[in-house]
């Protein structure tokens, strides 16, 4: 229990060094949950540690675990805006098709919080515009009700293409 206290402090604390000396000793703790069911690269993506989250990738740590909300790191970092993170889950294969326990996806939560960037790049890899949360509502419904008219259109634009496939 030690040495997980002392990783997820190293994480949050940005200390890749200590991270990798803890890892190097302790392989297994590299997927370990705490107690809100965060692991090491869920909570280096939600600080924003872009060289520990990339470690972590290169480690092979687990991309979709779920944390205690059901939120994914891609789901974390969406709305976070910690972009360049979002992009390596992204490139290292993170499941875009998860949703959390609101039953919301990633694109939902760059709706939510006007991620233009990101939003774009999970359309194009192909995430589900149409998948509705527990309100009953799709990521382009939620953009709509924010007056994010830059969101809907860019879901917009995608939606149009893939019907037209």
């Amino acid at each position: 229990m030690e040495k997980q206290t002392q990783l997820f402090n190293a994480i949050r604390s940005g200390e890749l060094p200590i991270v990798k000396t803890i890892l190097e000793k302790q392989p297994n703790l590299l997927n370990l949950k705490d107690a809100r069911g965060s692991t090491p690269l869920l909570l280096a993506t939600y600080y924003g540690e872009v060289a520990i989250s990339s470690f972590l990738i290169a480690q092979k740590a687990a991309l979709d675990v779920q944390d205690m909300a059901g939120n994914t790191a891609l789901m974390g970092v969406c709305f976070k805006r910690h972009n360049t993170i979002a992009k390596m889950l992204i490139d290292a294969g993170a499941n875009l098709h998860i949703v959390n326990h609101n039953n919301a996806n990633a694109l939902a939560y760059c709706a939510l919080f006007n991620n233009e960037e990101i939003a774009q790049i999970l359309l194009a890899a192909g995430i589900d515009t149409e998948v509705k949360d527990n309100h009953g509502l799709t990521p382009r419904a939620h953009a709509q009700a924010q007056g994010l008219e830059n969101i809907v259109k860019l879901i917009d634009k995608y939606t149009q293409k893939s019907k037209a496939c």
